[in-house]
């Protein structure tokens, strides 16, 4: 009787116009859900498509409460529902599904049902499920830190909260008090996981109980009313208070977890049945003629506009265009930034030299003062005198303020993601990021790492994630592993990152300060052993400005070419003088300085001039980048060449700490020396 009287308020309450609203979006929604199968099974598309039937009435209450002049919505991949309660119309839904050009979430670059509309502020999420969440809580710091109105929701299924990273947003949201809606639907199932593989909680949100500054509102999530009252409590109250609530919405799932799946194979008959008993619309139905609120010729109508609507975005969908297979090429890497006072590169300054860590602390604290919107972050990088491990960032607190300077949690992926998401909050800002306290410690970060490389191409150019990565990286310090490790080769096997590794200090500050005035990512690994090494330092001209993919000589020669990069630059320099000393030859030493985009033209025109290559680099020979170099070489360059191509790099071993096995391990002046004798001999 008690529940009869509430839903009776609750239907009283809500006006006519509204309800029927709601009804006309629950249907469009389930119409659009449940014809996607057809697609594939007449070979149209939408070979993807997670249900959302059992789901519709949250979905309808996060959709109802979003409001797109200042939230931003992040959903996951079941979110048709939400989707259309949000704004999108069928036509937008099938491109989706169909995975056409006109796809608004991105052109057909994602898989189907990842519904997104960019510029609404429906952000385009990744598959990896769950991961969404660390760009929330990211866009959320953004809407703090700008003192900006409206919240972002996160949505998701609760089996995706067992993810690593998930504990890391909410724990962070947690912590900087930010105002982050995150939506659990509960239907009990991960694909076939039952929910008590997943957790010991009956409800994933209690795993959560803990955490300070965070509200949890738990509610029915097949019930329009009970979702639609929670949702706009937590928005509300996430909103005014500034802080992260999390809704725990019981759902069913009434059909398998996607048409790649039976789930009669896993649930019984009887289950089967009841979750067909609480279909959420056939509730909402129910409700609306019992207290008079539609007349069933009123509901039916909206049925018939429904169908209507859908036949025509079914027709509109199939004459849409394709994708052009040319267009895979565009919208790859965001624009660089091009440098006007130093167009190549180079310059002839004779100034008083600067150590490599003197030329990246001031060329941050020069790029921090021309645009208010650059922000850094990291582990153990931000305090008034100490500037992380190695003191790069010293001093930067104290002159930007702990708004834009600040520690993270050691949490590498927490580092990654919530920069992917404050750089979606304004296209001014600029995020530089210590990945990790060494290169080695970023592994954790590599899922967001992968997630962000794509971000601009999944997008179809609507989202550059502005980022540039900074990793302390390399031996010769004696650190052995997890210290000691350099990562560009396993960096550079992803499109859409740019990746560079500077050798002397000029390098360092041209190539972080256009790295920090471009769109897009960029990795900028920085050789440890040179940040105070004398002969690393080196004039640094005012604002001096290093393009990517522009190669450097550091020593002409006709004999031989050294191609390198990071600490290895010096000994092939060292290498190259003892020979040219010794008669034997006279050697040229290119320093790629950029990895992506690389300079082929330099290395080819090197190589053309002296027939012989000697690929260096610190990274372990195999699989390490210079055999991408090398191949290079090998197709482009082949006719130049009057020797095999030779390569010297790291044993194929872990780095050892004692210093005698590091020795071991890594290249030296010592080692260069004799492949380059050798191949000066061939």
């Amino acid at each position: 009787m008690k529940a009869d009287v509430e839903e009776l308020y609750k239907i009283k309450t809500t006006d006519k116009e509204t309800l029927l609203k709601w009804y006309q979006l629950l249907k469009l929604g389930r119409s659009l859900d449940d014809r996607a199968p057809n697609y594939l099974k007449q070979a149209i598309g939408w070979s993807y498509h997670a249900p959302a039937a059992g789901h519709d009435a949250i979905q309808l209450a996060i959709g109802q409460n979003f409001d797109r002049s200042k939230d931003h919505l992040f959903p996951y991949y079941r979110d048709l529902q939400t989707c259309v309660s949000a704004g999108l119309t069928a036509e937008e839904v099938i491109y989706n599904g169909i995975s056409k050009d006109t796809d608004v979430a991105g052109g057909g670059r994602h898989m189907s049902n990842h519904f997104a509309k960019p510029e609404w502020n429906i952000h385009n999420v990744s598959s990896c499920t769950g991961n969404h969440t660390l760009h929330a809580v990211g866009i959320a710091r953004g809407i703090k830190t700008y003192k900006a109105k409206g919240v972002a929701i996160s949505s998701q299924g609760e089996s995706s909260v067992s993810e690593g990273y998930v504990y890391e947003a909410i724990n962070g949201a947690s912590n900087e008090q930010l105002p982050v809606v995150f939506v659990f639907q509960d239907n009990g199932y991960g694909i076939s996981v039952p929910k008590k593989d997943q957790t010991a909680n009956r409800k994933v949100a209690k795993n959560f109980e803990g955490m300070k500054n965070l509200r949890i509102l738990y509610c029915n999530g097949k019930d329009v009313f009970d979702s639609m009252n929670t949702m706009t409590e937590a928005v509300k109250w996430a909103e005014e208070n500034q802080k992260p609530v999390i809704v725990h919405a019981n759902c069913v799932r009434i059909h398998s977890h996607s048409n790649s799946d039976r789930h009669d194979l896993y649930r019984d008959k009887a289950e089967l049945n009841y979750v067909q008993e609480y279909d959420p619309i056939a509730k909402f139905r129910r409700l609306l003629v019992r207290y008079n609120r539609a007349t069933e010729e009123e509901l039916s109508e909206i049925d018939e506009q429904v169908k209507v609507k859908v036949k025509a975005a079914h027709k509109a969908g199939l004459s849409a265009p394709s994708p052009a297979p040319e267009s895979i090429h565009d919208f790859v890497y965001a624009p660089a930034y091009v440098p006007q006072k130093f167009p190549e590169g180079l310059h002839n300054e004779q100034s008083e030299p600067k150590k490599l860590i003197e030329a990246l602390n001031g060329t941050l604290k020069e790029e921090f003062r021309r645009n208010p919107h650059t922000y850094i972050w990291g582990q153990d990088m931000a305090n008034k005198d100490k500037g992380g491990i190695f003191n790069v960032s010293k001093g930067m607190q104290k002159e930007f303020g702990r708004e834009r300077v600040f520690n993270a949690p050691i949490a590498e992926d927490y580092i990654m993601g919530t920069a992917n998401g404050m750089s979606r909050f304004n296209k001014d800002i600029r995020i530089v990021v210590e990945g990790a306290e060494f290169a080695d410690y970023f592994w954790p970060a590599m899922e967001q790492f992968v997630e962000t490389t794509h971000e601009y191409w999944r997008t179809k150019g609507q989202y550059a994630p502005n980022i540039t990565v900074r990793l302390a990286s390399g031996g010769y310090i004696g650190g052995g592993l997890y210290h000691s490790q350099t990562i560009e080769g396993a960096l550079t096997t992803f499109p859409g990152v740019r990746v560079v590794y500077p050798s002397y200090a000029d390098d360092a500050a041209g190539l972080l300060r256009t790295s920090m005035r471009s769109e897009g990512m960029t990795v900028f690994l920085e050789p440890k052993a040179l940040y105070n090494a004398p002969k690393a330092a080196t004039p640094i001209p005012e604002e001096f400005e290093v393009p990517f993919g522009k190669a450097r000589v550091r020593r002409e020669g006709s004999d031989l070419t050294m191609i390198t990069y990071g600490n290895t630059t010096h000994m092939c320099v060292e290498a190259a003088d003892k020979l040219a000393e010794e008669g034997v030859g006279n050697i040229e030493v290119v320093d790629l300085r950029s990895l992506i985009p690389l300079d082929k033209e330099t290395i080819l025109a090197s190589i053309k001039k002296t027939s012989r290559v000697l690929i260096v680099h610190e990274d372990k020979v195999f699989a390490g980048f210079g055999g991408e170099v090398a191949a290079i070489i090998s197709e482009l360059g082949f006719e130049y060449l009057d020797a095999p191509v030779k390569r010297l790099g790291a044993t194929f071993t872990p780095i050892g700490f004692n210093r005698i096995l590091e020795a071991a391990t890594l290249p030296n002046t010592g080692k260069i020396t004799e492949a380059a004798r050798e191949l000066l001999s061939y």
